[in-house]
């Protein structure tokens, strides 16, 4: 397939330094809040370092991709296996959704116009944001719903969360966990690491859609810039959760909510 009118695929001149730092600065406010810290990323990928939407999507996801393997086995530690194992039914739940809508979030991207992604964009920053706003500032119960609804629920939300993560270029957690306490009543600790475990396949399911079309060679003319961005991303991932609790979250996640709202109006506003 050809490659998509709107990439500019072109390898950029910014220093190792500041791509590096960009990418520890991301991992910080993300290790701050327990997330990777992608949805923050993305907006820099297009604004500051002047990829196209859908470049900087793919690069996006890269990098996410290589943050959550990282930082699986770390969570993973910390929620033991037979405890993961005891809701395996609610990933697999999630998964009958998800997998198919990472494939249709990757399929509608890679068709979109530039502006028209843009515009997707800024709204999927606002759902991030608002969902942000809610698992963080809020104590979330539990919709108590029966279990003949769980499962429709569970698969109509994982197909919703795998389009958004995969026109975004991101994992996904911001929706997954409050998505996985509401309707299947998780504890919030449980459903962080069980939405690595959803948000992994989900992640290379969009990502193997893009390696389908033409777009998919900005990844390779900018391996090292992913690398580095990705590293620093890591760096700061672990330097963010030495620092979580130092600042209140009353304060922190509404600096970092607002940070996601003025990003996505910059991308809607963005030709």
């Amino acid at each position: 397939m050809a490659l998509h009118g709107d990439l500019a695929p072109a390898r950029p001149t910014h220093s190792t330094p500041l791509v590096f730092g960009t990418g520890a600065a991301i991992g910080v406010l993300g290790g701050m809040i327990g997330l990777g810290g992608a949805e923050f990323r993305l907006p820099l990928l297009i604004s500051l370092f002047g990829f196209a939407a859908l470049s900087a999507v793919i690069l996006n996801k890269a990098m996410s991709l290589v943050v959550v393997l990282v930082a699986l086995p770390a969570r993973l530690a910390a929620v033991s296996a037979s405890e993961l194992a005891a809701h395996w039914p609610v990933a697999l739940n999630l998964l009958a959704g998800s997998l198919l809508g990472a494939w249709a979030g990757a399929t509608w991207a890679v068709r979109m116009r530039g502006a028209t992604l843009h515009k997707v964009l800024a709204a999927s920053m606002v759902l991030m944001a608002a969902a942000l706003l809610v698992t963080h500032s809020t104590t979330l119960g539990t919709l108590a719903l029966p279990p003949w609804a769980q499962v429709p629920c569970g698969v109509v939300a994982g197909f919703g969360i795998g389009v958004v993560a995969a026109i975004m270029g991101v994992a996904g957690g911001e929706l997954l966990i409050p998505t996985i306490v509401l309707v299947f009543g998780v504890d919030i600790k449980t459903a962080g690491s069980l939405s690595l475990l959803v948000s992994l396949p989900t992640m290379l399911v969009a990502f193997a859609r893009y390696s389908r079309d033409g777009s998919f060679a900005v990844l390779g003319a900018n391996l090292r810039f992913t690398a580095v961005m990705a590293a620093g991303s890591i760096a700061g991932a672990v330097l963010g959760g030495l620092l979580l609790g130092v600042f209140p979250e009353l304060v922190l996640i509404p600096v970092l909510a607002v940070i996601l709202l003025v990003s996505a109006v910059k991308l809607a506003r963005h030709d």
